[in-house]
Order: C-alpha cells, then structure tokens, then sequence
C-alpha cells in the first residue's frame, strides 16, 4: 500500500480502478507491459513481442501515465470540504459490501485500442454493476465540473444519453454505456501492429485463468499531468455464496 502523500496539489484527482491483486499473474504481467507499477513507482522492462516494428513502450506512452487498471469510477477532483481520507473511508465502506468474483478476460482491440476486455456476457454484466454501484456511492464526494471542463467534454461525438451523463456524472461512459477495459496500448492506426499485441497478449496469459476480482483501489494524480500512483487497495468482502 502505498503511503505517498501531502505532495498533492489541489487540482489532484482521484480514481476509482480496479487492480488486480499485486501478487497475482494479471498484476506483474500488466504493470510488466506498460513499464511501470503504480504502487511501488518501479520503473520495468517491458517485453518486446517478436516481429513487432517498434519498441513496446513506443506504443503504450499514455496507458503507463495512469498504470495497469480497469476504470470504475473515472479520475475527479475533490468535492470542496471532502478530504482524501475522508474519500478512502467512504470507499472502504463501499468495498466492504462487495463480493468477489472472477470474470474471464481476453484482449482485444476496442475501437483503436488493445485493451483487456471481458470474454463473456456474465463478467460484463458483473464488471458495469460494480461500476454503476461505486460511481453512485462516490459521486457525491465528486468536486462539480468547471465550464471549461464541462466544455471540453461535451466537444465530442456523443448520443443524447452520453451527453447527459456527462452533465449529471462528468464521464459519458457510465452505467449502460460503460465498458469494462484495460488499457493495453495508445491509439493505434494500424490493424496488424494491434493484431500483433492482442495475439502477445493472449498467448502470454494463457493458462493464467479468470481474472480475479478481489478488490478495487483508489489511484491519485498528485498533479495535473503527473503518473497516476496506487495509493489504497480496497479489498472486498469474501467470495459471493
């Protein structure tokens, strides 16, 4: 766990991830990719997958900013009068009342991304419930979008729906419209190179099971533009009955 602290400007956020448990297979493997992990601020030797044209940390530049995770509750600021342990015992609390659980995963690309992604409907289903549920017991806590911010986001192309998410909740992917992922590479325009990753990926993780869904944690940017560092790990409850 770690204890970083007080360097936090006040333009900080927070994020609510899931990371997988440090001393499984998913979290070495991961944090081994993107060279870096986010708890202990190791820098690491990322792989280099055969006939790939470039150096893997070449194609990884914004996913190693926020470390190996899967977003629950998307990056935010502070409410005014919320404290950050104010935050991580609200989350505790809502950690406490989760099960865990195990979903089948395989990467894939996503739109122009490599991301780990649920292989079947059921960890789908389970992985936007634990989303949906941790985004409402947190929001309150969520500091209001500035104009500029709200602005910004809304200069997309989004539906009627993710446009409203984005008002009340400041992120157009929640709820229904949310997508479990794990973030594997950047923005990629060429199919073959993201073909490459997907087929290095999956043949590296065979034989490592389901990904194991023991718990969240809570990430922090210190600054605007800094590494995303794990600052708690948030264990849920025992296995669902």
């Amino acid at each position: 766990m770690s204890e970083l602290r007080q360097d936090w400007s006040e333009a900080a956020r927070f994020a609510l991830y899931y990371a997988p448990p440090c001393e499984s297979a998913w979290w070495q493997a991961g944090c081994a990719w993107l060279g870096r992990d986010p708890e202990t601020g190791a820098s690491l030797a990322p792989p280099q997958p055969a006939g790939l044209a470039q150096p893997l940390d070449a194609l990884t530049v914004a996913p190693r900013r926020y470390g190996w995770h899967g977003t629950l509750v998307p990056p935010f600021r502070l409410a005014a009068g919320v404290t950050p342990e104010a935050l991580y015992a609200a989350a505790q609390q809502w950690a406490q009342r989760q099960a865990r659980f195990e979903a089948p995963v395989e990467a894939a690309t996503l739109g122009r991304f490599v991301a780990l992604r649920p292989a079947d409907e059921a960890g789908e289903t389970a992985l936007r419930e634990l989303a949906a549920n941790a985004l409402r017991a947190l929001g309150s806590l969520r500091a209001q979008q500035t104009p500029a911010e709200l602005a910004k986001r809304l200069d997309a192309p989004l539906t009627p729906r993710q446009r409203a998410y984005v008002e009340e909740w400041g992120y157009p992917y929640v709820f229904e419209e949310f997508r479990f992922h794990m973030t594997l590479s950047d923005s990629l325009n060429d199919a073959q190179t993201c073909a490459q990753l997907v087929d290095t990926w999956n043949t590296q993780m065979r034989g490592a099971g389901a990904l194991p869904v023991q718990g969240a944690a809570l990430f922090v940017e210190p600054q605007p533009g800094a590494p995303f560092a794990l600052w708690r790990r948030l264990p849920f409850a025992e296995a669902r009955a």
